[in-house]
């Protein structure tokens, strides 16, 4: 005889993503802090280290979002880097190798935080569910 049991009532095995605008909102007001910051420490110097605690932030605000997030967040993270922590500031300008290398630094590090997260939670999830069944050889 087959006995059906619920797992838990409404209760996902992995949690929902954040709403992308939640995430794009979240990741411009981060990166806006983080350059403001940069350019009070360090001046209006090599955008680098600006570059690289952005590609941090973001990877670390990815970890709750959807992977289609990933290039409007990239996206919007380049904008405030290109306009606050690039020479001429406040100028939106475009150095293709540069501005191209900056851009898919910040996709990769957003598309890598949310799959490693996802990957996490999916990992998570299948522990909680898999039934045990006792040691092996038992």
């Amino acid at each position: 005889m087959i006995e059906w049991m619920r797992i838990r009532p409404r209760t996902r095995p992995v949690p929902d993503p954040a709403a992308t605008s939640s995430t794009w909102a979240v990741s411009a007001a981060l990166a806006f802090a983080l350059v403001i910051a940069f350019n009070f420490l360090d001046g209006h110097g090599d955008p680098v280290l600006d570059l690289i605690a952005l590609s941090v932030a973001v990877a670390a605000v990815s970890t709750g979002a959807r992977l289609a997030a990933a290039p409007g967040t990239a996206l919007l993270c380049w904008l405030i880097l290109n306009v606050f922590a690039t020479a001429p500031i406040g100028q939106l300008t475009w150095e293709a190798a540069y501005d191209l290398g900056r851009m898919a630094c910040l996709l990769i590090a957003a598309s890598t935080g949310t799959v490693i997260a996802r990957l996490v939670h999916a990992r998570a999830a299948h522990r909680r569910l898999t039934p045990w069944t006792g040691p092996p050889g038992s």
